[in-house]
């Protein structure tokens, strides 16, 4: 059975897409919430891009009692002592990973896929980016934590070590506090991938001001990428 119940949004920007541009949703959330990416990011690049929003599926979530709604994977709290969905977390990210081995069906391999995502879609996003097999064009992660971080770096491929990273929060989060954007950056460094950590006075959310200093990243990050004449 399909990991994902409903067919991803789709967006070309122009014939033949260069890039893919993979984008996970929070919590409770679907795909068409983050559709406005396609006008804000279109212009990162001169080449076409192809966006994609996938909804995750319906399941029910312990943290909030048992409700059922979109969710990448369960929760069963907020603290980092509490247990996490192990299964769940992977089961998402192998999901992640068939998406992006997609691509290549429409001529964009993995090292032209940027994969990122808000809160718990942001944790699949960076958790698939730095322990999947798929060398990635960059990853972002905004108002997130990295999932199984005790346990991340074991097997870890380090194919995306030299991959441009960035992480994105805001100070005054409740929901995932800004400690968890710390301990983070700092786990990937330690583990030899290098991240930029971009704060923002705000709370759980994310800002005009996060948008034009990730469109500035990724940028030059595709820019980087194109000057060194990858196919």
């Amino acid at each position: 059975m399909s990991f994902f119940e409903q067919p991803a949004l789709q967006y070309v920007t122009g014939p033949r897409p260069h890039y893919a541009f993979i984008w996970l949703h929070g919590l409770g959330a679907d795909g068409h919430d983050f559709a406005g990416f396609v006008e804000a990011f279109a212009g990162i690049t001169d080449k076409a891009m192809r966006f994609i929003f996938p909804h995750a599926p319906i399941q029910t979530v312990t943290l909030n009692g048992g409700a059922r709604m979109p969710a990448w994977f369960d929760l069963y709290g907020t603290r980092p002592e509490d247990p996490q969905d192990e299964a769940g977390i992977q089961h998402a990210a192998h999901a992640i990973t068939g998406l992006i081995k997609e691509q290549a069906g429409h001529g964009i391999p993995s090292d032209r896929v940027i994969l990122g995502g808000f809160s718990q879609g942001g944790a699949v996003a960076l958790y698939t980016a730095v322990t999947g097999p798929q060398h990635l064009a960059a990853g972002v992660g905004l108002s997130t934590y990295l999932p199984l971080a005790h346990r991340f770096a074991e097997g870890l491929p380090h194919v995306n070590d030299a991959t441009p990273v960035f992480l994105g929060h805001g100070t005054d989060d409740l929901m995932v506090p800004y400690a968890f954007a710390l301990k983070t950056h700092a786990l990937l460094g330690t583990n030899g991938i290098t991240a930029e950590l971009h704060t923002y006075p705000m709370a759980h959310d994310i800002s005009d001001t996060e948008i034009g200093d990730l469109k500035v990243f990724l940028t030059g990050a595709l820019a980087r990428r194109d000057l060194a004449g990858r196919p």
